[in-house]
């Protein structure tokens, strides 16, 4: 299987640097609820909760809809909810990538239902004309699969230090 830099590492620090620091001018003198889609989004979300500098709670939920097909089945299961309570707090979903879309939408319906005070997201890679534009986009993308810095092909790949495309 080939494998093509989509990112560099250079890129994808410069993008989640300029996420950090507009989540931290967005969200000044509160403490944001970052919840993270796991599992690709592991590497992201410690390199964007170092850029944010905002004392922020960190909090995990896991929504399967791949398995270890490169194709998407279109049914998202939530496998692991957040253990801390969202209900009145400013919550920020954090994927690694939006694709079709479906994951995110199911995630932000999911807590939406919890009462959050407000429930934007972000996503480093958004792939172009995916249904949904997060909040906050690091990179925007074509086609081909991509894995590296926590995208995974059958939990191959993640940790690459730069975004490449596989196919």
């Amino acid at each position: 299987m080939s494998t093509d830099i989509r990112f560099t590492e250079a890129e994808i620090q410069a993008a989640v640097e300029a996420l950090g620091a507009r989540i931290a001018s967005d969200y000044a003198g509160r403490r944001p609820l970052l919840v993270g889609v796991l599992k690709g989004v592991f590497v992201f979300l410690a390199d964007l909760v170092r850029a944010i500098e905002l004392d922020v709670d960190v909090e995990f939920i896991r929504a399967r809809s791949y398995g270890d097909e490169m194709v998407s089945s279109g049914h998202v299961e939530i496998v692991k909810d957040v253990e801390l309570d969202p209900a009145g707090r400013d919550v920020l979903v954090v994927e690694d990538i939006v694709d079709s879309a479906r994951t995110l939408e199911a995630v932000v319906a999911h807590l939406g239902g919890k009462h959050p005070a407000t429930l934007r997201t972000c996503a480093l890679v958004r792939r172009e004309g995916a249904r949904l534009t997060p909040d906050y986009v690091g990179l925007t993308t074509g086609p081909g699969f991509l894995v590296g810095y926590g995208l995974d092909h059958a939990e191959r790949q993640r940790g690459l230090r730069d975004i490449r495309v596989i196919g």
